[in-house]
């Protein structure tokens, strides 16, 4: 197969973290070609997606002392050229978060792929739809309450009867901006203006969940069904479990209720063209779900002795061979 990934500048990925880094490491592995690029090297050529594509060779990162560790030059360019999105078998939008205007048209380029020669993963329309915030308000049942307002009287009203809560920023990603409010807190006027832009934007207020020291656990979802997880624990005066904060990571199983969360969430997955999705769990209550560039691959890796990405590029090759 060729494969094309939309990325951030490949120069900053960090190999021994970044999922996408592990799915070109298994897709080459398994004998296929891999080809990069960037949102702003897409274009529209004659009615089709085109991209100034970069073809890769990877030096796989290797366990050192429980770690993955790489070398320093751990990718080398090809060769290098302006090609037509159709001529690779799957395209995977791997751009991080947040999705902003430039994301957004990135996803109507990549609408005039035709479905029938290259798979677009996760499927641009999704991608649109699925808002990380809001999206997860389609499963409302196993769900903690939750509440989407900009007005502070409504938010105080909320935060008041749960005692304690949450506050995210609907285009928020690595738990940025995400604040734990009270409602004896005498900032709390403070923190919704600023929040909500002077009640501008909306963001979602949900209950707060003790469990959360316990960790935060995010499951990777491969068409619809789980294939591994990894728990984020909050460490230090911290109450948020994301990696990107500083959440320690810790082997994890699922629970029954974890198992039934992912047959609630499945198949809206993929209804929605949502292939590889990272959902996070929270005391048995699901509190986001991640479409635009899940990580958690090598954690997982690396704690179960598994290779999650070669399961994803294998699973692609039986799909676009079909």
């Amino acid at each position: 197969m060729k494969l094309a990934f939309i990325i951030d500048p490949i120069a900053k990925l960090n190999p021994g973290h970044d999922s996408t880094v592990a799915m070109m490491e298994a897709a080459q592995a398994l004998g296929h070609e891999v080809w990069v690029t960037e949102v702003h090297q897409l274009s529209v050529i004659d009615g089709k997606a085109w991209a100034m594509l970069s073809q890769v060779q990877l030096v796989p990162v290797t366990l050192k002392d429980g770690k993955w560790t790489s070398v320093a030059q751990w990718y080398e360019i090809c060769s290098q050229g302006l090609r037509c999105l159709e001529d690779m078998d799957a395209v995977l939008m791997r751009k991080d978060p947040p999705v902003t205007i430039r994301y957004l048209y990135a996803t109507y380029i990549l609408e005039l792929v035709d479905p029938k020669k290259t798979l677009v993963i996760n499927s641009p329309q999704g991608l649109r739809e699925a808002n990380e915030k809001m999206y997860t308000l389609q499963f409302y049942s196993v769900m903690p309450e939750t509440i989407v307002s900009l007005d502070k009287t409504v938010i105080r009203k909320f935060v008041e009867e749960k005692k304690q809560a949450v506050l995210k920023p609907l285009g928020g990603k690595a738990g940025e901006g995400i604040l734990f409010l009270e409602p004896s807190d005498r900032n709390f006027n403070s923190i919704i203006e600023v929040s909500t832009h002077q009640g501008q934007e909306p963001v979602m207020v949900q209950r707060f969940l003790p469990e959360a020291k316990n960790g935060d656990k995010r499951i990777i979802l491969l068409d619809g069904k789980p294939i591994g997880a990894v728990n984020r624990v909050p460490t230090g005066q911290e109450f948020r479990g994301n990696m990107a904060v500083g959440g320690r990571v810790e082997k994890t199983e699922l629970t029954p209720r974890e198992h039934n969360i992912c047959e609630v969430v499945g198949p809206r997955l993929r209804q929605n063209g949502l292939y590889f999705v990272g959902i996070d769990v929270i005391g048995g209550y699901l509190t986001e779900v991640n479409v635009t560039s899940p990580t958690g691959i090598r954690e997982i890796d690396l704690l179960d002795n598994m290779n999650l990405g070669h399961i994803v590029i294998e699973w692609l090759n039986r799909v676009c061979s079909k």
